[in-house]
């Protein structure tokens, strides 16, 4: 099981960041952050006046701690970044612990088998894996069925069925294979793989910035370069007003003017959100992606494996007229299931056992019998017995097969079978020759509380839409009973393409699951695109998101991670705004009073001296960033609200807060530098 990396703090996670918060001291990487670039900065010039004022005589003691708190604002800034960071490399190195240098069986092109070392392992090479074996690398299943343990990537214990031909053909490196025997074939090189792309990901080493990300970093840069302009000019103006003012009061007024709040806790704010994807078992391809599920507003959503369970299940029998017993209809169905390996057959199997009251699991076969596969020609399977044929299938394909055999279906199982039609279940009918004994009534099953997250969804204000190639009485039946806000029956792929288009095309984001070779092209094209892991590789590679879990109703956690990070990215940008205010209210009094003594009804904080006025800033400063880490690797909590009721929450919550708390910050911050005599 991959393990989960949930608490906040982590000795050993914060031990590392500490670590990389030094490293990221490096010019280099600092200066990807513009704002606490300048900061370090004007550390860096303090630190020099310090050790000059340790040679001169100057005011040592003022300027070093200016000094000590500027290094502080960056290194907090550093830490926040790196324990995000951090907390998803944790991850990423349990994650790269499942991938162990096992060896492959290749199977070369003249047959033999040769024993190679997995990282050898190319694309379109065909491996064989047995009982027992650590699937060595990704590929597709092109032979045989297996079931595979894949709690080394998803964390969940259930073994899961993967077999060839099908949408769970794809097999993932790192996984077990617990019974069967199939073939392989490779589909990414060493490094390229669903792992590979896992671990980059986990440890944001290539996230990429969205574009909310981007703007607000233009924003926060042009906010600074206004700074810089404001106080470089400032000491032109000290000297015409004859006040003199020092390097590092300057640098002090420039860090507390700047959005350093904001600015130091940017970037934990979008890698944390990433890590509480990885939480919910998804694994974001995209930071675009993770931004854009927090403003999707259509969902579309295939009805098999996603609405329900992907399996239908026998409910009833409905025996024909003329003397059918519904106990021979239902002997006749476990005959014709019993070599029915798909979960249709196997219920059917379950609920004549019920019907009859059998028990066990061997049930006695004539031994002349000879079962008949189904097949997509003639959409029928049973068993011969002597003389009987007992044949299940499609209501026109039995009444094909019947009429064969000088039979007719009537018009009461006709009738019957449309009436199971129109509920929105299928019909099977069931034949013994020229015999018609009934109808086997088979139910799409809803998936857990899929009602209950479809009314979020819409909560949300994200329209649900399914999309299904059955017929539209069906689908309509299955949306009505979900709650599904629309539906789209007997579509294509180009169907899915299409509408997805379309709604873009109206200016609205469109979230698309998937996990079948026919949904790759539309999850292309929809803005948020999440394919279950244990789809084809096809769907997962034109995906930008995936579920290791495979779990479809995850979309919701998605969206509300996404709201979470944009709304926790406004609250953050809100309240660093509005605390610069009381920063204003303790420097420009502290620096200007001293020469006009009128500006001192400024100081409506009382701090007693100019000194302890803007050293008491800049460590309020300095704290603030740390006291908030939590909250942007936590997120803002997220309820559905109007845009309005958000922002005036953001207002009265963040806005006033920021307001209000450095007032008595840097007064209590102030008290203790007077009352310790630090300035």
């Amino acid at each position: 099981m991959t393990p989960r990396t949930n608490a906040l703090w982590n000795s050993d996670v914060a031990a590392s960041a500490l670590k990389a918060s030094l490293r990221k001291l490096n010019p280099r990487l600092l200066v990807r952050n513009v704002v606490m670039f300048i900061v370090a900065v004007g550390a860096c010039v303090t630190t020099v006046i310090s050790i000059t004022d340790l040679a001169t005589g100057g005011p040592f003691l003022f300027d070093f701690q200016i000094t000590l708190w500027l290094w502080f604002t960056v290194l907090f800034s550093n830490f926040a970044e790196a324990l995000a960071e951090g907390r998803g490399k944790a991850q990423a190195e349990a994650l790269r612990r499942t991938r162990s240098e096992t060896l492959a069986q290749k199977l070369l092109p003249d047959g033999r088998v040769e024993e190679v070392p997995s990282l050898l392992l190319r694309k379109e090479d065909v491996i064989c894996i047995q009982t027992g074996d650590v699937i060595p690398g990704d590929g597709e299943i092109v032979k045989g069925v297996a079931l595979m343990d894949e709690s080394a990537v998803t964390g969940e214990s259930a073994p899961v069925i993967r077999e060839s031909g099908g949408d769970r053909s794809a097999v993932t490196g790192g996984t077990r294979l617990l019974s069967g025997e199939i073939r392989v074939r490779i589909t990414a090189d060493p490094g390229d793989t669903f792992l590979d792309h896992m671990i980059n990901m986990v440890e944001g080493a290539r996230r990429q910035k969205t574009p909310n990300e981007i703007a607000l970093e233009i924003l926060l840069i042009g906010l600074t370069v206004l700074f810089l302009f404001v106080v470089f000019s400032l000491p032109a103006f000290c000297r015409y007003i004859q006040v003199s003012i020092s390097l590092p009061i300057l640098t002090s007024l420039l860090v507390c003017l700047m959005p350093t709040t904001i600015g130091g806790l940017l970037p934990a704010i979008g890698i944390a959100g990433m890590d509480r994807l990885l939480q919910k078992n998804v694994i974001a391809l995209s930071g675009r992606a993770v931004e854009a599920s927090g403003d999707v507003n259509v969902v579309l959503l295939d009805k098999t494996g996603t609405i329900t369970l992907g399996s239908r299940r026998a409910t009833s029998f409905i025996p024909a007229e003329k003397g059918v017993s519904e106990e021979e209809l239902a002997e006749g169905s476990l005959l014709a299931s019993l070599a029915d390996e798909t979960p249709e057959g196997r219920s059917i199997v379950v609920l004549a056992k019920q019907r009859l009251g059998v028990r066990g699991r061997d049930i006695p076969v004539p031994p002349e019998a000879v079962f008949v596969p189904f097949s997509a020609e003639t959409r029928m399977s049973g068993i011969n017995i002597g003389n009987r044929e007992i044949r299940k299938g499609a209501a026109d394909a039995i009444a094909e097969f019947v009429r064969s055999r000088g039979g007719a279906l009537s018009e009461r199982m006709s009738a019957v079978a449309d009436n199971v039609a129109l509920e929105g279940e299928t019909p099977l009918l069931l034949a013994d020759g020229a015999r018609i004994l009934g109808v086997i009534r088979l139910k799409d099953v809803l998936k857990e509380n899929i009602q209950e997250r479809i009314a979020r969804l819409r909560n949300l204000g994200i329209e649900s839409v399914m999309i299904t190639g059955d017929n539209p009485i069906t689908a309509a039946s299955i949306a009505a009973e979900a709650g599904l806000d629309d539906f789209f029956a007997q579509a294509k792929p180009e169907t899915k393409l299409g509408l997805i288009r379309k709604y873009q095309e109206s200016g609205r984001l469109v979230a698309m699951i998937g996990d079948g070779t026919n949904d790759a092209p539309a999850l292309a094209q929809a803005d948020v695109a999440v394919a279950m892991n244990a789809g084809t590789q096809v769907a997962r590679e034109a995906a930008n998101m995936i579920d290791l879990d495979s779990t479809p109703t995850k979309l919701l956690d998605i969206v509300e991670i996404g709201k979470q990070i944009l709304i926790t990215r406004g609250a953050l940008t809100t309240f660093s705004v509005a605390n610069d205010i009381a920063k204003y209210f303790a420097i420009i009094p502290a620096v200007l009073m001293v020469r006009y003594p009128m500006l001192s009804v400024l100081n409506i904080m009382h701090l007693a001296t100019p000194s302890s006025a803007i050293l008491a800033a800049v460590i309020f400063n300095a704290l603030i960033i740390p006291a908030l880490i939590p909250l942007a690797l936590r997120g803002v909590n997220y309820r559905p609200q109007s845009a309005i009721s958000l922002l005036r929450h953001n207002i009265l919550i963040y806005g006033l807060g920021g307001l209000l708390l450095p007032f008595l910050g840097i007064k209590l911050l102030d008290m203790i530098l007077t009352a310790l005599h630090l300035c």
